[in-house]
């Protein structure tokens, strides 16, 4: 199954899409993305935008979900990024490595629970 993402204003998703395979597939059995969009815009109208997201993230980053920003630039979907209670984690940055939101310090691989200290940019063991 192929999936497909509604884009709204700002690029952002509204919704995820599965599209049968069979839609997809060229006079020659090979699979073409404007195919299902053009199966979409019939189905929901020639107004819509719509980009093809890879549930197994083989292409465009992560799978998109709703709330989700389509980078067209970077041809990816990336989450929102991460906050917390006093507001957007500012110092997290875009890797283009792997298209998440990546903190300045690598989180402790040790098996304890940590939340992000934005203020003095550490993980803060929780205990």
């Amino acid at each position: 199954m192929a999936h497909f993402a509604k884009l709204g204003e700002g690029n952002i998703v509204e919704d995820v899409i599965v599209v049968n395979n069979d839609v997809l597939l060229d006079k020659n059995g090979v699979e073409q993305e404007q195919l299902g969009i053009d199966f979409l815009h019939k189905l929901f109208g020639s107004n819509t935008t719509w980009v093809q997201t890879s549930y197994n993230a083989n292409f465009r980053g992560n799978f998109a979900g709703k709330g989700y920003t389509y980078l067209q630039g970077r041809d990816k979907f990336i989450s929102s990024r991460p906050y917390n209670s006093n507001g957007v984690f500012k110092s997290w940055y875009l890797s283009d490595e792997t298209g998440d939101w990546t903190p300045p310090v690598e989180r402790p691989n040790d098996g304890k629970n940590y939340k992000w200290n934005e203020q003095d940019q550490t993980w803060d063991l929780i205990e």
